[in-house]
């Protein structure tokens, strides 16, 4: 058998997730240094522990791992950083802070308490960046305007202690969707518009082409971000939407998103940083976490990383 063959009956016995469809090409193997910037963000395998997930990217040959808090603390800071160093990854980004409009059940004080301590998280596990959410409306209110201003208001107050601890607030606008319960910051040119004025080694922005794909005049935000984007994250728009919205992540390439397009606006911006794919999808979830890997770094590959 040739090597073509055998390469072959490899791309033939692999199956994409969740689709099911055969796999396009080869599953690239570790030490390929088409995925020196790969990451995979926690939350794509999210029935995996922080320990399988170290395990699953040492696995794969991915170089990097975006955290999440909760399992992060499930084992604590310092095991969790100790793990990842070992396994000779490092950190793109710690999810997530933020909540700042004061929808929820924290006061402000103790919202802006709980971030300071996400910051100190995060310079821990040696993240750049600590992924800012930026909240919803509470109850009963419906001005989105006010609901920025908080927004932006206690991105401020953080800085310092950002800068203190070396970890960069990045604010993650939000497709309008989860304006209501999640993100009162919908477009790029609106985080941008609160980090301007802040010191650009303290807050930057997440490009994240779920929520910025359909943005009109996206090229220009992006431009405009240029050394201020402080993670790029890929996930693809699907349709149609599920029952939750905020499962409606899917696959790179199962759905309507340019990534060649937005891959090429980032690199152009300067950004030299990790790629994070970052999926929420109960049928994503529900597929074994080495075939979600496996599948993403064929995408990646694909669709991405020829881009950068």
């Amino acid at each position: 058998m040739t090597t073509d063959e055998a390469v072959g009956q490899r791309i033939d016995a692999a199956l994409d997730v969740p689709s099911g469809s055969p796999a396009r090409m080869d599953t690239p193997r570790p030490g390929d240094p088409r995925l020196a910037r790969l990451s995979l963000n926690q939350k794509t395998v999210d029935g995996w522990s922080l320990r399988e997930a170290v395990d699953g990217c040492v696995a794969a040959g991915l170089p990097a791992i975006g955290t999440w808090r909760e399992p992060v603390a499930e084992v604590g800071v310092e095991t969790a950083a100790r793990w990842i160093r070992d396994a000779g990854l490092r950190v793109s980004s710690v999810c997530r802070g933020g909540f700042f409009t004061g929808a929820g059940d924290l006061s402000r004080s103790e919202r802006h308490d709980d971030n300071r301590r996400a910051l100190d998280e995060a310079a821990t596990l040696g993240a750049p960046c600590l992924v800012l959410v930026p909240g919803g409306l509470p109850a009963g209110d419906r001005d989105l305007r006010a609901a920025r201003d908080r927004a932006a208001a206690a991105v401020e107050a953080l800085v310092p202690h950002a800068l203190e601890v070396g970890v960069r607030l990045a604010i993650e606008p939000m497709h309008p969707i989860f304006a209501a319960d999640r993100g009162v910051v919908s477009t790029l040119a609106q985080a941008l518009d609160i980090a301007e004025p802040l010191p650009a080694e303290a807050v930057g922005v997440v490009v994240d082409t779920f929520h910025v794909w359909w943005e009109p005049g996206v090229e220009d935000q992006i431009a405009r971000a240029g050394g201020r984007i402080a993670s790029y994250q890929v996930c693809e728009w699907i349709t149609p939407l599920p029952p939750d919205a905020l499962l409606s992540r899917g696959m790179m390439g199962d759905g309507h998103i340019d990534f060649a397009h937005l891959t090429s606006l980032v690199t152009a911006a300067g950004y030299t940083g990790d790629v994070e794919v970052e999926i929420f999808n109960a049928d994503v979830w529900a597929a074994p976490g080495r075939d979600v890997v496996e599948t993403l770094a064929r995408r990646y590959v694909e669709l991405v990383e020829p881009h950068l």
